[in-house]
Protein backbone atom coordinates (compact mmCIF):
# COMPACT_ATOMS: atom_id res chain seq x y z
CA UNK A 1 0.00 0.00 0.00
CA UNK A 2 1.08 3.45 -0.73
CA UNK A 3 0.33 4.53 2.93
CA UNK A 4 -1.08 2.88 5.72
CA UNK A 5 -2.54 2.17 9.18
CA UNK A 6 -4.67 -0.45 10.94
CA UNK A 7 -7.55 -1.08 13.04
CA UNK A 8 -10.92 -3.24 14.13
CA UNK A 9 -14.52 -3.08 12.73
CA UNK A 10 -17.81 -3.55 11.63
CA UNK A 11 -17.81 -1.72 8.45
CA UNK A 12 -15.69 1.19 6.40
CA UNK A 13 -16.38 4.66 5.24
CA UNK A 14 -14.59 5.82 1.82
CA UNK A 15 -14.06 9.82 1.52
CA UNK A 16 -12.93 11.14 -1.94
CA UNK A 17 -11.53 14.95 -1.38
CA UNK A 18 -10.96 16.69 -4.49
CA UNK A 19 -8.94 19.44 -3.25
CA UNK A 20 -5.33 19.86 -3.68
CA UNK A 21 -4.91 23.20 -1.53
CA UNK A 22 -5.43 24.47 2.20
CA UNK A 23 -9.43 25.66 3.11
CA UNK A 24 -11.20 22.92 1.34
CA UNK A 25 -14.71 22.34 2.42
CA UNK A 26 -17.36 19.80 1.76
CA UNK A 27 -19.56 19.78 -1.22
CA UNK A 28 -21.52 16.29 -0.82
CA UNK A 29 -22.39 14.17 1.50
CA UNK A 30 -21.12 10.81 2.71
CA UNK A 31 -21.96 8.09 -0.89
CA UNK A 32 -21.83 4.55 0.08
CA UNK A 33 -19.35 2.22 -1.32
CA UNK A 34 -19.96 -1.26 -0.36
CA UNK A 35 -22.86 -0.73 -2.67
CA UNK A 36 -23.61 -4.95 -3.52
CA UNK A 37 -23.48 -5.85 0.17
CA UNK A 38 -26.54 -6.70 2.58
CA UNK A 39 -27.52 -4.86 5.29
CA UNK A 40 -28.56 -8.00 7.47
CA UNK A 41 -28.13 -10.45 8.15
CA UNK A 42 -24.74 -10.86 10.63
CA UNK A 43 -22.12 -11.58 9.35
CA UNK A 44 -22.73 -11.18 5.87
CA UNK A 45 -23.01 -7.11 6.55
CA UNK A 46 -19.45 -7.16 8.09
CA UNK A 47 -16.45 -5.60 5.83
CA UNK A 48 -13.63 -4.18 7.57
CA UNK A 49 -9.68 -3.03 7.14
CA UNK A 50 -10.05 -0.69 3.94
CA UNK A 51 -7.73 -0.07 1.69
CA UNK A 52 -7.87 1.88 -1.39
CA UNK A 53 -5.83 3.39 -4.49
CA UNK A 54 -6.04 5.95 -7.19
CA UNK A 55 -4.50 5.66 -10.36
CA UNK A 56 -1.83 7.94 -11.01
CA UNK A 57 -1.92 8.20 -14.64
CA UNK A 58 -6.25 8.53 -14.79
CA UNK A 59 -6.67 9.76 -11.43
CA UNK A 60 -10.39 9.46 -12.25
CA UNK A 61 -9.94 5.66 -11.20
CA UNK A 62 -9.97 3.96 -7.79
CA UNK A 63 -9.90 0.75 -6.29
CA UNK A 64 -10.60 -0.61 -3.04
CA UNK A 65 -10.21 -3.14 -0.89
CA UNK A 66 -11.78 -4.92 2.55
CA UNK A 67 -12.00 -7.92 4.38
CA UNK A 68 -15.82 -8.62 3.15
CA UNK A 69 -17.92 -11.46 4.49
CA UNK A 70 -21.21 -11.00 2.00
CA UNK A 71 -20.64 -14.48 0.78
CA UNK A 72 -20.18 -16.83 4.01
CA UNK A 73 -22.99 -18.72 5.78
CA UNK A 74 -25.48 -16.74 8.15
CA UNK A 75 -25.25 -17.03 11.93
CA UNK A 76 -28.90 -19.35 11.36
CA UNK A 77 -27.43 -22.01 9.39
CA UNK A 78 -27.23 -25.06 11.19
CA UNK A 79 -26.66 -24.05 14.98
CA UNK A 80 -27.78 -20.03 15.45
CA UNK A 81 -25.33 -19.49 17.93
CA UNK A 82 -22.22 -19.99 15.84
CA UNK A 83 -20.74 -17.37 13.16
CA UNK A 84 -18.09 -19.21 11.58
CA UNK A 85 -16.62 -18.39 8.64
CA UNK A 86 -17.48 -20.40 5.83
CA UNK A 87 -14.17 -22.99 4.59
CA UNK A 88 -13.48 -22.02 1.72
CA UNK A 89 -15.42 -18.88 0.64
CA UNK A 90 -13.04 -16.04 0.00
CA UNK A 91 -13.50 -12.87 1.83
CA UNK A 92 -11.55 -10.45 -0.35
CA UNK A 93 -13.93 -7.11 -1.29
CA UNK A 94 -13.34 -5.53 -4.22
CA UNK A 95 -14.88 -2.04 -5.39
CA UNK A 96 -14.36 0.11 -7.99
CA UNK A 97 -15.01 3.96 -8.97
CA UNK A 98 -14.80 5.86 -12.00
CA UNK A 99 -15.17 9.33 -10.55
CA UNK A 100 -12.50 9.57 -8.30
CA UNK A 101 -13.64 8.00 -5.60
CA UNK A 102 -17.30 9.82 -5.34
CA UNK A 103 -19.46 7.22 -6.14
CA UNK A 104 -18.50 3.37 -6.24
CA UNK A 105 -19.35 -0.06 -8.50
CA UNK A 106 -19.19 -3.74 -6.74
CA UNK A 107 -18.92 -6.72 -9.05
CA UNK A 108 -20.29 -9.16 -8.63
CA UNK A 109 -18.18 -12.39 -9.88
CA UNK A 110 -18.74 -16.56 -9.79
CA UNK A 111 -16.86 -18.43 -7.39
CA UNK A 112 -17.05 -20.67 -4.05
CA UNK A 113 -19.99 -19.18 -2.35
CA UNK A 114 -22.56 -19.70 0.81
CA UNK A 115 -24.62 -16.68 0.60
CA UNK A 116 -27.70 -17.71 0.26
CA UNK A 117 -27.30 -20.20 3.37
CA UNK A 118 -29.27 -18.17 5.74
CA UNK A 119 -30.47 -20.57 7.56
CA UNK A 120 -34.03 -20.78 9.76
CA UNK A 121 -34.46 -19.73 13.31
CA UNK A 122 -33.35 -22.77 16.04
CA UNK A 123 -31.64 -25.92 14.73
CA UNK A 124 -33.56 -28.06 12.64
CA UNK A 125 -31.10 -30.87 11.55
CA UNK A 126 -33.44 -32.44 9.12
CA UNK A 127 -34.25 -29.01 7.58
CA UNK A 128 -32.78 -28.85 4.51
CA UNK A 129 -32.47 -25.50 4.44
CA UNK A 130 -30.67 -24.67 8.28
CA UNK A 131 -28.11 -27.31 6.25
CA UNK A 132 -26.50 -25.27 3.42
CA UNK A 133 -23.32 -26.49 2.51
CA UNK A 134 -20.90 -23.98 0.47
CA UNK A 135 -21.23 -24.42 -3.73
CA UNK A 136 -20.92 -22.65 -6.99
CA UNK A 137 -22.55 -19.11 -7.35
CA UNK A 138 -22.23 -15.55 -6.96
CA UNK A 139 -19.42 -14.03 -4.74
CA UNK A 140 -18.64 -10.20 -3.99
CA UNK A 141 -14.73 -10.76 -3.63
CA UNK A 142 -12.00 -11.64 -5.92
CA UNK A 143 -12.35 -14.04 -8.64
CA UNK A 144 -10.41 -17.03 -9.95
CA UNK A 145 -9.02 -18.55 -6.26
CA UNK A 146 -11.48 -22.07 -6.19
CA UNK A 147 -10.44 -22.56 -9.46
CA UNK A 148 -6.37 -22.18 -8.04
CA UNK A 149 -7.06 -23.86 -5.46
CA UNK A 150 -6.74 -21.17 -3.10
CA UNK A 151 -9.07 -19.07 -0.79
CA UNK A 152 -8.70 -15.00 -0.71
CA UNK A 153 -8.60 -14.22 3.31
CA UNK A 154 -8.34 -10.14 3.31
CA UNK A 155 -5.82 -7.84 4.73
CA UNK A 156 -6.13 -6.52 1.29
CA UNK A 157 -3.07 -3.81 -0.46
CA UNK A 158 -4.01 -1.93 -3.28
CA UNK A 159 -1.87 -0.27 -5.84
CA UNK A 160 -1.73 0.82 -9.50
CA UNK A 161 1.49 0.53 -11.78
CA UNK A 162 2.30 0.47 -15.49
CA UNK A 163 2.16 -2.70 -17.83
CA UNK A 164 5.46 -3.86 -19.85
CA UNK A 165 5.36 -3.84 -23.44
CA UNK A 166 6.56 -6.27 -25.69
CA UNK A 167 10.24 -4.75 -25.48
CA UNK A 168 9.89 -5.89 -21.96
CA UNK A 169 9.95 -2.07 -20.51
CA UNK A 170 7.30 -0.96 -18.39
CA UNK A 171 5.34 2.00 -19.91
CA UNK A 172 2.30 4.19 -18.86
CA UNK A 173 1.17 3.81 -22.47
CA UNK A 174 0.81 0.22 -22.81
CA UNK A 175 -1.74 0.43 -19.94
CA UNK A 176 -1.88 0.58 -16.31
CA UNK A 177 -2.45 -2.72 -14.23
CA UNK A 178 -3.34 -3.12 -10.59
CA UNK A 179 -2.71 -4.94 -7.82
CA UNK A 180 -4.45 -6.55 -5.05
CA UNK A 181 -2.24 -8.50 -2.51
CA UNK A 182 -4.20 -9.97 0.37
CA UNK A 183 -3.50 -13.14 3.11
CA UNK A 184 -4.36 -16.42 0.94
CA UNK A 185 -5.18 -19.97 2.23
CA UNK A 186 -5.41 -23.56 0.69
CA UNK A 187 -8.99 -24.73 -0.15
CA UNK A 188 -8.09 -28.50 0.57
CA UNK A 189 -7.07 -29.45 3.54
CA UNK A 190 -5.47 -32.43 1.92
CA UNK A 191 -1.54 -31.92 2.06
CA UNK A 192 -1.14 -33.47 -1.67
CA UNK A 193 -3.57 -31.32 -2.98
CA UNK A 194 -2.63 -27.76 -1.31
CA UNK A 195 -1.08 -25.18 -3.82
CA UNK A 196 1.77 -24.04 -1.10
CA UNK A 197 3.25 -24.93 2.59
CA UNK A 198 2.07 -23.66 5.71
CA UNK A 199 -0.94 -21.98 7.22
CA UNK A 200 -1.34 -18.43 5.10
CA UNK A 201 0.21 -17.66 1.93
CA UNK A 202 1.03 -13.87 0.35
CA UNK A 203 -1.22 -14.23 -2.40
CA UNK A 204 -1.75 -11.13 -5.51
CA UNK A 205 -4.44 -10.64 -8.04
CA UNK A 206 -3.81 -8.49 -11.15
CA UNK A 207 -6.01 -6.16 -13.40
CA UNK A 208 -5.33 -4.87 -16.83
CA UNK A 209 -6.94 -1.55 -17.94
CA UNK A 210 -7.69 -3.59 -21.10
CA UNK A 211 -9.93 -6.12 -18.73
CA UNK A 212 -11.33 -3.22 -16.72
CA UNK A 213 -14.77 -2.89 -18.05
CA UNK A 214 -15.35 -6.62 -17.97
CA UNK A 215 -14.11 -6.63 -14.11
CA UNK A 216 -16.35 -4.17 -13.69
CA UNK A 217 -18.96 -6.31 -15.56
CA UNK A 218 -18.39 -9.25 -13.30
CA UNK A 219 -16.16 -11.28 -15.84
CA UNK A 220 -13.90 -13.83 -13.76
CA UNK A 221 -11.47 -13.90 -16.49
CA UNK A 222 -10.80 -9.87 -16.53
CA UNK A 223 -8.26 -10.76 -13.59
CA UNK A 224 -5.49 -13.08 -13.92
CA UNK A 225 -5.32 -16.07 -11.85
CA UNK A 226 -3.72 -15.37 -8.39
CA UNK A 227 -0.24 -15.91 -8.04
CA UNK A 228 1.79 -16.90 -4.76
CA UNK A 229 3.79 -14.17 -3.73
CA UNK A 230 5.51 -15.36 -0.29
CA UNK A 231 8.30 -17.95 0.14
CA UNK A 232 6.07 -20.46 2.45
CA UNK A 233 7.57 -23.36 4.59
CA UNK A 234 5.25 -26.01 6.36
CA UNK A 235 4.93 -23.57 9.43
CA UNK A 236 4.80 -20.41 8.06
CA UNK A 237 1.97 -17.80 8.78
CA UNK A 238 2.36 -15.26 6.70
CA UNK A 239 0.26 -12.20 7.81
CA UNK A 240 -0.74 -8.41 7.59
CA UNK A 241 0.96 -7.49 3.92
CA UNK A 242 1.23 -3.79 2.29
CA UNK A 243 2.38 -3.02 -0.95
CA UNK A 244 3.81 -0.58 -3.16
CA UNK A 245 4.18 -0.33 -7.08
CA UNK A 246 7.13 1.95 -8.27
CA UNK A 247 4.85 4.20 -9.91
CA UNK A 248 7.02 6.90 -11.06
CA UNK A 249 8.53 6.74 -14.42
CA UNK A 250 11.61 8.86 -13.43
CA UNK A 251 12.86 5.81 -11.33
CA UNK A 252 15.17 3.37 -12.55
CA UNK A 253 13.58 0.86 -11.25
CA UNK A 254 10.06 1.87 -12.51
CA UNK A 255 7.29 -0.69 -12.42
CA UNK A 256 8.85 -2.82 -9.56
CA UNK A 257 6.26 -3.57 -6.97
CA UNK A 258 7.07 -4.38 -3.35
CA UNK A 259 5.09 -6.36 -0.54
CA UNK A 260 6.03 -6.59 2.90
CA UNK A 261 4.56 -8.71 5.62
CA UNK A 262 5.39 -10.44 9.21
CA UNK A 263 6.50 -13.88 9.14
CA UNK A 264 5.63 -16.07 11.85
CA UNK A 265 7.82 -18.58 11.56
CA UNK A 266 6.07 -21.50 14.13
CA UNK A 267 2.51 -20.84 13.86
CA UNK A 268 1.79 -24.24 15.69
CA UNK A 269 3.89 -22.49 18.84
CA UNK A 270 2.87 -19.29 19.10
CA UNK A 271 4.04 -17.69 16.27
CA UNK A 272 7.53 -17.13 16.76
CA UNK A 273 10.31 -15.96 15.19
CA UNK A 274 8.48 -13.13 13.36
CA UNK A 275 10.61 -11.29 11.15
CA UNK A 276 10.04 -8.61 8.47
CA UNK A 277 10.30 -10.03 5.07
CA UNK A 278 9.79 -8.25 1.83
CA UNK A 279 8.42 -9.62 -1.47
CA UNK A 280 10.15 -7.87 -4.69
CA UNK A 281 8.67 -8.52 -8.29
CA UNK A 282 10.32 -6.90 -11.51
CA UNK A 283 8.26 -8.24 -14.17
CA UNK A 284 4.48 -7.31 -13.88
CA UNK A 285 4.47 -9.69 -10.66
CA UNK A 286 4.59 -12.83 -12.71
CA UNK A 287 7.60 -13.83 -10.16
CA UNK A 288 8.87 -12.85 -6.91
CA UNK A 289 12.11 -12.69 -4.53
CA UNK A 290 11.92 -12.98 -1.12
CA UNK A 291 14.51 -10.88 1.74
CA UNK A 292 14.37 -11.44 5.45
CA UNK A 293 14.80 -6.99 6.55
CA UNK A 294 14.90 -7.33 10.51
CA UNK A 295 15.60 -9.43 12.89
CA UNK A 296 13.48 -12.85 13.46
CA UNK A 297 13.74 -13.26 17.36
CA UNK A 298 10.63 -12.62 19.24
CA UNK A 299 11.03 -13.60 23.33
CA UNK A 300 10.86 -12.27 27.07
CA UNK A 301 13.73 -9.86 26.02
CA UNK A 302 13.63 -8.79 22.95
CA UNK A 303 9.50 -8.50 21.68
CA UNK A 304 8.56 -9.31 18.24
CA UNK A 305 7.76 -6.78 15.13
CA UNK A 306 4.42 -6.34 13.20
CA UNK A 307 2.89 -3.67 10.65
CA UNK A 308 4.93 -3.10 8.08
CA UNK A 309 4.81 -0.70 4.95
CA UNK A 310 7.03 0.21 1.55
CA UNK A 311 7.18 2.86 -0.13
CA UNK A 312 9.54 4.52 -2.98
CA UNK A 313 10.69 7.77 -4.10
CA UNK A 314 11.14 9.08 -7.31
CA UNK A 315 14.79 7.65 -7.31
CA UNK A 316 13.83 4.11 -6.58
CA UNK A 317 14.82 3.81 -3.32
CA UNK A 318 12.68 1.78 -1.21
CA UNK A 319 11.80 2.58 2.03
CA UNK A 320 10.46 -0.18 4.66
CA UNK A 321 9.09 0.30 8.13
CA UNK A 322 7.92 -1.43 11.10
CA UNK A 323 7.50 -0.90 14.66
CA UNK A 324 8.90 -3.26 17.26
CA UNK A 325 11.18 -3.43 20.41
CA UNK A 326 14.38 -1.36 20.36
CA UNK A 327 16.92 -3.56 21.76
CA UNK A 328 19.07 -0.71 23.57
CA UNK A 329 16.39 0.58 25.14
CA UNK A 330 13.62 -1.77 25.30
CA UNK A 331 11.10 0.02 24.16
CA UNK A 332 8.28 0.30 22.10
CA UNK A 333 9.91 1.52 18.15
CA UNK A 334 9.60 2.70 14.87
CA UNK A 335 11.91 1.20 12.80
CA UNK A 336 13.09 1.86 8.60
CA UNK A 337 15.39 0.52 6.21
CA UNK A 338 15.90 1.18 2.57
CA UNK A 339 16.91 -0.36 -0.74
CA UNK A 340 18.92 1.17 -3.51
CA UNK A 341 18.70 -1.66 -5.76
CA UNK A 342 15.16 -2.38 -6.85
CA UNK A 343 14.89 -4.89 -3.51
CA UNK A 344 17.60 -6.68 -4.05
CA UNK A 345 19.68 -5.72 -0.50
CA UNK A 346 18.92 -3.40 2.28
CA UNK A 347 20.81 -1.39 4.82
CA UNK A 348 21.67 -3.45 7.84
CA UNK A 349 21.09 -2.42 10.67
CA UNK A 350 17.74 -1.01 10.61
CA UNK A 351 17.48 2.76 11.67
CA UNK A 352 15.32 3.35 14.53
CA UNK A 353 13.63 6.33 13.51
CA UNK A 354 11.29 7.06 16.82
CA UNK A 355 9.96 5.64 20.36
CA UNK A 356 6.84 5.50 21.11
CA UNK A 357 4.03 5.33 23.42
CA UNK A 358 1.27 2.48 22.64
CA UNK A 359 -2.26 3.22 22.69
CA UNK A 360 -5.02 0.89 24.19
CA UNK A 361 -5.33 -0.42 27.43
CA UNK A 362 -5.15 -4.40 28.33
CA UNK A 363 -8.83 -5.95 27.62
CA UNK A 364 -9.16 -8.36 30.62
CA UNK A 365 -11.25 -10.73 28.43
CA UNK A 366 -8.87 -11.15 25.07
CA UNK A 367 -5.43 -9.62 26.46
CA UNK A 368 -5.28 -8.08 23.98
CA UNK A 369 -4.92 -4.09 24.14
CA UNK A 370 -8.40 -2.50 23.19
CA UNK A 371 -8.67 1.09 21.90
CA UNK A 372 -12.65 1.98 23.56
CA UNK A 373 -13.09 -0.45 26.49
CA UNK A 374 -13.49 -4.18 27.65
CA UNK A 375 -14.31 -6.43 25.08
CA UNK A 376 -13.30 -3.66 22.47
CA UNK A 377 -11.64 -3.47 19.37
CA UNK A 378 -7.98 -4.29 19.22
CA UNK A 379 -5.42 -1.64 18.62
CA UNK A 380 -1.75 -0.66 17.70
CA UNK A 381 0.40 2.15 17.43
CA UNK A 382 1.17 1.48 13.67
CA UNK A 383 3.40 3.01 11.65
CA UNK A 384 1.84 5.36 8.09
CA UNK A 385 3.78 6.19 5.79
CA UNK A 386 3.94 8.61 2.31
CA UNK A 387 6.24 9.94 -0.06
CA UNK A 388 6.23 12.99 -2.54
CA UNK A 389 7.27 11.04 -5.43
CA UNK A 390 5.72 12.87 -8.49
CA UNK A 391 3.74 10.12 -9.55
CA UNK A 392 2.93 9.28 -12.85
CA UNK A 393 6.21 10.84 -14.14
CA UNK A 394 8.13 11.48 -11.32
CA UNK A 395 8.57 15.11 -12.59
CA UNK A 396 8.36 18.28 -9.52
CA UNK A 397 8.32 15.40 -6.94
CA UNK A 398 10.42 16.39 -3.41
CA UNK A 399 10.88 12.90 -2.34
CA UNK A 400 9.22 14.24 1.20
CA UNK A 401 8.61 11.34 3.53
CA UNK A 402 5.55 12.06 5.62
CA UNK A 403 5.29 9.59 9.17
CA UNK A 404 2.32 9.32 11.73
CA UNK A 405 1.34 7.20 14.48
CA UNK A 406 -0.88 7.40 17.37
CA UNK A 407 0.55 7.94 20.61
CA UNK A 408 -0.40 7.29 23.88
CA UNK A 409 -1.23 6.67 26.78
CA UNK A 410 -5.45 6.03 26.74
CA UNK A 411 -7.52 7.66 29.10
CA UNK A 412 -10.31 5.77 31.15
CA UNK A 413 -13.64 6.39 32.27
CA UNK A 414 -11.39 5.19 35.90
CA UNK A 415 -8.33 6.89 35.19
CA UNK A 416 -9.01 10.27 33.24
CA UNK A 417 -6.64 11.82 31.25
CA UNK A 418 -5.41 13.45 27.72
CA UNK A 419 -6.25 11.89 24.86
CA UNK A 420 -3.82 10.16 22.67
CA UNK A 421 -2.08 12.49 19.66
CA UNK A 422 -0.99 11.98 16.19
CA UNK A 423 2.17 12.51 16.11
CA UNK A 424 3.67 13.30 12.58
CA UNK A 425 7.59 13.25 11.74
CA UNK A 426 8.39 14.77 7.77
CA UNK A 427 12.10 14.10 6.21
CA UNK A 428 13.09 15.39 3.05
CA UNK A 429 16.83 13.55 2.86
CA UNK A 430 15.78 9.73 2.33
CA UNK A 431 15.11 9.59 6.68
CA UNK A 432 19.09 10.53 7.35
CA UNK A 433 17.03 13.21 9.88
CA UNK A 434 13.34 13.76 10.45
CA UNK A 435 12.03 17.37 11.66
CA UNK A 436 8.37 17.56 13.48
CA UNK A 437 5.42 17.85 12.02
CA UNK A 438 3.55 18.87 14.70
CA UNK A 439 0.73 17.04 16.61
CA UNK A 440 -2.22 16.33 13.88
CA UNK A 441 -4.75 15.42 15.89
CA UNK A 442 -7.22 18.18 17.99
CA UNK A 443 -6.90 17.55 21.46
CA UNK A 444 -10.56 16.83 21.72
CA UNK A 445 -10.15 14.12 19.45
CA UNK A 446 -9.64 10.41 20.53
CA UNK A 447 -7.44 9.29 17.15
CA UNK A 448 -7.05 5.62 16.42
CA UNK A 449 -5.51 4.04 13.86
CA UNK A 450 -4.54 7.05 11.59
CA UNK A 451 -3.27 7.28 8.48
CA UNK A 452 -1.43 9.62 6.15
CA UNK A 453 -1.00 10.90 2.71
CA UNK A 454 1.59 13.50 0.78
CA UNK A 455 -0.18 14.48 -2.11
CA UNK A 456 3.11 13.45 -5.24
CA UNK A 457 4.04 17.01 -5.69
CA UNK A 458 4.90 17.41 -2.13
CA UNK A 459 2.65 20.24 -1.62
CA UNK A 460 0.02 18.90 0.61
CA UNK A 461 -0.44 16.20 3.02
CA UNK A 462 -3.71 14.44 4.68
CA UNK A 463 -5.02 12.60 7.62
CA UNK A 464 -7.45 10.22 8.50
CA UNK A 465 -8.57 8.30 11.48
CA UNK A 466 -11.29 7.13 13.82
CA UNK A 467 -12.66 9.36 16.66
CA UNK A 468 -13.65 8.05 19.78
CA UNK A 469 -15.92 10.45 21.46
CA UNK A 470 -15.53 8.67 24.88
CA UNK A 471 -12.83 7.66 26.85
CA UNK A 472 -11.79 3.70 27.43
CA UNK A 473 -14.84 2.03 29.10
CA UNK A 474 -14.24 -0.44 32.19
CA UNK A 475 -17.81 -1.94 31.06
CA UNK A 476 -20.09 -2.51 28.08
CA UNK A 477 -23.33 -0.76 29.51
CA UNK A 478 -22.22 2.86 28.25
CA UNK A 479 -22.21 3.95 24.32
CA UNK A 480 -18.63 4.11 22.65
CA UNK A 481 -19.76 6.76 20.00
CA UNK A 482 -17.25 7.27 16.81
CA UNK A 483 -16.87 8.88 13.72
CA UNK A 484 -14.70 8.95 10.47
CA UNK A 485 -12.01 12.56 10.21
CA UNK A 486 -9.95 13.78 7.49
CA UNK A 487 -7.62 16.65 7.99
CA UNK A 488 -5.20 18.50 6.39
CA UNK A 489 -2.29 20.79 5.84
CA UNK A 490 -0.28 22.92 3.83
CA UNK A 491 3.32 21.88 3.27
CA UNK A 492 5.78 24.75 2.40
CA UNK A 493 8.30 24.98 -0.34
CA UNK A 494 10.99 23.99 2.25
CA UNK A 495 9.42 20.79 3.88
CA UNK A 496 7.79 22.52 6.64
CA UNK A 497 4.07 20.64 7.50
CA UNK A 498 2.21 23.59 8.27
CA UNK A 499 -1.40 23.88 10.87
CA UNK A 500 -3.60 20.64 10.56
CA UNK A 501 -7.65 21.64 10.11
CA UNK A 502 -10.63 19.66 9.36
CA UNK A 503 -11.45 18.66 6.34
CA UNK A 504 -14.56 16.25 6.62
CA UNK A 505 -15.95 14.70 9.66
CA UNK A 506 -18.12 11.79 8.93
CA UNK A 507 -22.17 12.79 9.07
CA UNK A 508 -22.81 10.65 11.93
CA UNK A 509 -21.16 8.35 14.69
CA UNK A 510 -21.26 5.04 15.23
CA UNK A 511 -21.24 2.30 18.32
CA UNK A 512 -18.02 0.07 18.65
CA UNK A 513 -20.55 -2.17 20.66
CA UNK A 514 -22.16 -2.90 17.40
CA UNK A 515 -19.37 -4.25 15.87
CA UNK A 516 -18.75 -8.16 16.06
CA UNK A 517 -16.03 -10.91 15.48
CA UNK A 518 -17.29 -13.61 14.26
CA UNK A 519 -16.94 -15.57 17.53
CA UNK A 520 -19.43 -12.59 19.15
CA UNK A 521 -17.20 -12.34 22.54
CA UNK A 522 -15.42 -9.20 21.11
CA UNK A 523 -16.04 -6.26 18.94
CA UNK A 524 -14.10 -6.31 15.50
CA UNK A 525 -13.27 -3.06 13.37
CA UNK A 526 -9.87 -4.47 10.85
CA UNK A 527 -6.84 -3.61 11.75
CA UNK A 528 -6.41 -0.58 9.52
CA UNK A 529 -7.32 2.84 7.76
CA UNK A 530 -6.07 4.46 4.50
CA UNK A 531 -5.45 7.58 2.59
CA UNK A 532 -4.61 7.98 -1.41
CA UNK A 533 -3.46 11.45 -1.87
CA UNK A 534 -3.21 12.54 -5.55
CA UNK A 535 -2.13 16.39 -7.02
CA UNK A 536 -6.13 17.02 -7.19
CA UNK A 537 -6.96 15.78 -3.31
CA UNK A 538 -7.36 12.66 -1.71
CA UNK A 539 -9.42 9.55 -1.07
CA UNK A 540 -9.18 8.08 2.32
CA UNK A 541 -11.20 5.13 3.82
CA UNK A 542 -12.18 4.31 7.34
CA UNK A 543 -14.07 1.90 9.60
CA UNK A 544 -17.27 3.23 10.14
CA UNK A 545 -20.57 1.45 12.00
CA UNK A 546 -23.72 4.52 12.04
CA UNK A 547 -25.90 2.14 10.24
CA UNK A 548 -25.04 -1.03 13.18
CA UNK A 549 -27.39 -1.04 15.45
CA UNK A 550 -25.98 -2.27 18.77
CA UNK A 551 -27.11 -5.28 20.47
CA UNK A 552 -28.19 -5.10 24.36
CA UNK A 553 -28.04 -9.02 24.49
CA UNK A 554 -24.46 -9.23 22.98
CA UNK A 555 -23.14 -6.46 25.15
CA UNK A 556 -24.53 -8.10 28.44
CA UNK A 557 -23.19 -11.34 27.53
CA UNK A 558 -19.63 -9.70 26.48
CA UNK A 559 -19.83 -7.82 30.17
CA UNK A 560 -20.63 -11.31 31.47
CA UNK A 561 -17.70 -12.92 30.03
CA UNK A 562 -15.44 -9.99 31.83
CA UNK A 563 -17.15 -10.68 35.26
CA UNK A 564 -16.87 -14.72 34.78
CA UNK A 565 -19.81 -15.47 34.75
CA UNK A 566 -19.93 -16.69 31.20
CA UNK A 567 -17.99 -18.25 29.06
CA UNK A 568 -16.82 -17.90 25.19
CA UNK A 569 -18.41 -21.07 24.04
CA UNK A 570 -20.93 -21.62 21.64
CA UNK A 571 -22.66 -23.80 24.12
CA UNK A 572 -22.85 -21.30 27.12
CA UNK A 573 -26.90 -20.94 27.91
CA UNK A 574 -26.03 -16.75 28.49
CA UNK A 575 -24.69 -16.41 24.28
CA UNK A 576 -27.49 -14.73 22.26
CA UNK A 577 -28.13 -15.97 18.82
CA UNK A 578 -27.57 -12.67 16.89
CA UNK A 579 -29.88 -12.71 14.03
CA UNK A 580 -32.51 -14.02 16.58
CA UNK A 581 -31.92 -11.91 19.85
CA UNK A 582 -30.40 -8.07 18.18
CA UNK A 583 -31.59 -5.83 15.91
CA UNK A 584 -31.78 -6.58 12.56
CA UNK A 585 -28.91 -4.12 11.50
CA UNK A 586 -26.28 -5.67 14.20
CA UNK A 587 -23.18 -5.17 12.65
CA UNK A 588 -24.89 -3.09 9.62
CA UNK A 589 -21.93 -1.60 7.23
CA UNK A 590 -21.10 1.68 6.17
CA UNK A 591 -18.97 2.76 3.49
CA UNK A 592 -19.36 6.31 2.04
CA UNK A 593 -17.35 8.86 -0.11
CA UNK A 594 -17.71 12.15 0.66
CA UNK A 595 -16.99 14.38 -2.04
CA UNK A 596 -14.24 18.00 -1.43
CA UNK A 597 -13.37 21.02 -2.85
CA UNK A 598 -11.11 23.53 -2.63
CA UNK A 599 -13.08 26.77 -1.43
Amino acid sequence: MRQILAVAAAGFVAVAVAVGVAGATATGDDTIVTSGSPPTPFAQNKQNEPAVAVNPIDTSIAAAGANEEIDIEACNNRADKTCPFTTGVGTSGIYFSDDGGSSWNQPTYTGWTARNCLGVVGTQSANPLDNCDPHSGPIGTLPRYVENGLVSDGDPAVGFGPQRGANGKFDWTNGWRLYYANLTSNFSGQRSEQAFKGFEAIGVSRLDSQNYAQAKAGVNSAWKAPVIVSKQNAALFSDHEMIAVDDAASSPFFGNVYICNAAFRSQEIGGLPEPIVVNSSSDGGDTWQTRQVSQAVNNNTLGGRQDCTVNTDRNGTLYVFWDGVDSNTRTDAIFMTRSFDGGKTFVRPAQVVTHFVTTGLRDPESGDLTFDGVTGARDGSFPTVDIANGAPSGAGATNEIVLAWSNGPTPSDTSPGANEQVHVLWSRNGGGTWTSGGIASPATDRPDFPAIAISPNGQDAYLTYMDFLQPWQSTTAAPRLFEGVVRHADVSSTGAIGAWSDLHRAARTGDARASSANALTDEFLGDYDYAFATDLGVVAVWNDARDAADCPAIDTYRQMIVDGTATSASTDPNRPAPNNDCPATFVAPSFFSAALAAS
